[in-house]
C-alpha cells in the first residue's frame, strides 16, 4: 500500500485509501502510512492530528491521531460501509488547528473542520454521500455526546434540524459513528453508549406525531403557529418517552 500510494496518480489516491479503510484492521495500514511519512503526503489533515491531545477521563488526555485509528477499527468491527468509515476517520480534523493555549479543549473545531472535509472530498474524489455524512459528523457528533445537558425541547429541535424525522437512516448513521467514537476511548470499548439508544427512543417518539395528521387536527392554525405547535407536541412526546430516565454520562 505504501509503494502504491507513493506512485499513484492523483485519481488513484482516494480509491486506495478507501480500500485501506475497508480492510479488517484499517489502523494497521494508516499507522504504517503515518510512521513512514506517506500519510502527510496523501492525507495531511489526518496526519496533523497525531500528537494533538484530547480531553479524556482515564487517562486525562489521548492522542487524537491514535484515537482515530481505534475508531476506524471499531467501525471495521461493526462492518460499516465506506461512507461511515470515512466520516469516522475525518470527524476530528478541525482539532489539529486548535489554539495551543486552550489544549486539550477544541472550541469551534467544527468551523475549522468543515472546509477541510470539503477539501479532502474534492481532492480524493469522494462521493456526495460520503461528503454529506462526513460534514454531518464533523458538525454534530460532539452535540450527541453532550446530550446529557439537553432537555426534551432541545433534543427535538436537534432531531428536526438534522432532518432525522425525514431521514432516520442518516440520523442512525450519526448515532452509530458517535458510538464508535465513544468506544475508541480507553476503557470504554465494552461499555454501552446510552445516549445513542436514548436518541433512538426520542426519534421514534417524535416521528410518531405525523405532521399531516397533526395539521388535519388543527385546521385553524396558520403555518408558523402550526410549525410551533407541532414542534411542541413532538417535544412533549419525547419528554414522555424519556421521563423515567436520566441522561447519564454514557
Amino acid at each position: 500500500m505504501i509503494d502504491q500510494l507513493l506512485h499513484a496518480a492523483p485519481g488513484r489516491v482516494g480509491p486506495l485509501l478507501s480500500e485501506a479503510l475497508m480492510s479488517e484492521l484499517p489502523s494497521a495500514v494508516f499507522e504504517r502510512l503515518h510512521e513512514s511519512g506517506v500519510l502527510t503526503r496523501v492525507l495531511p489533515e489526518l496526519d496533523a492530528l497525531f500528537g494533538i491531545p484530547q480531553s479524556c477521563d482515564d487517562p486525562e488526555t489521548v492522542d487524537i491521531g491514535y484515537h482515530q485509528l481505534r475508531m476506524i477499527d471499531e467501525a471495521a468491527r461493526r462492518r460499516l460501509p465506506s461512507c461511515m468509515r470515512w466520516a469516522a476517520l475525518l470527524h476530528k480534523v478541525g482539532k489539529a488547528d486548535s489554539p495551543p493555549e486552550f489544549l486539550p479543549s477544541h472550541l469551534h473545531h467544527e468551523r475549522r473542520g468543515t472546509p477541510l472535509v470539503h477539501a479532502i472530498c474534492d481532492r480524493l474524489g469522494l462521493d456526495d454521500e460520503t461528503r454529506d455524512l462526513a460534514l454531518l459528523t464533523v458538525n454534530e457528533c460532539d452535540r450527541i455526546h453532550r446530550a446529557v445537558d439537553m432537555r426534551a425541547g432541545a433534543i427535538t429541535m436537534l432531531i428536526t434540524r438534522l432532518d432525522g424525522l425525514a431521514r432516520p437512516e442518516r440520523f442512525e448513521r450519526l448515532l452509530v459513528i458517535a458510538t464508535c467514537d465513544f468506544h475508541a476511548y480507553p476503557g470504554q470499548d465494552v461499555k454501552p453508549y446510552g445516549k445513542a439508544d436514548k436518541f433512538r427512543r426520542a426519534l421514534a417518539a417524535a416521528r410518531a406525531i405525523d405532521a399531516g395528521d397533526f395539521a388535519a387536527g388543527h385546521p385553524g392554525l396558520k403555518s408558523d403557529d402550526l410549525d410551533h405547535a407541532l414542534l411542541e407536541a413532538r417535544a412533549q412526546a419525547v419528554a414522555a418517552a424519556l421521563s423515567s430516565e436520566q441522561w447519564d454520562a454514557a
